[in-house]
C-alpha cells in the first residue's frame, strides 16, 4: 500500500511526524489534497487548518498561520511560523 511520510514543523519544534494516506491543506491558490504518488510541488500555505489522515488512527487537524508545503517522492513537509496543535490526539 502506498503511503505518505508527513512532517509538520513549527518555527520552534516538530509538531507531528508519521505515515499518512492523505493530507489536506489550503494554499494561497485554493484547497490542495495530497495522496500517494502526487507530483512534486512547492506551495504557499494560507492561514487555516491542515488535516492529516494517519494510517494508524483518525484524522489529525491543526491550525496554522501560513507557511509552505513541499511534496516530493511521497514525502510531505509542512512548515509554519506558528501551529496550534491543541486538537492533536495525544
Amino acid at each position: 500500500m502506498s503511503q505518505l511520510t508527513v512532517e509538520l514543523v513549527a518555527a520552534d519544534r516538530k509538531v507531528w511526524e508519521g505515515e499518512a494516506s492523505r493530507v489536506l491543506a489550503r494554499t494561497v491558490e485554493g484547497e490542495l489534497g495530497i495522496l500517494p504518488g502526487h507530483e512534486p510541488i512547492l506551495a504557499v500555505l494560507a492561514e487555516g487548518e491542515v488535516h492529516i489522515d494517519p494510517l494508524d488512527g483518525q484524522r489529525q487537524s491543526v491550525s496554522i498561520d501560513g507557511g509552505f508545503l513541499s511534496v516530493d517522492d511521497n514525502r510531505v513537509t509542512l512548515v509554519a511560523e506558528t501551529v496550534d496543535a491543541s486538537a492533536l490526539a495525544g
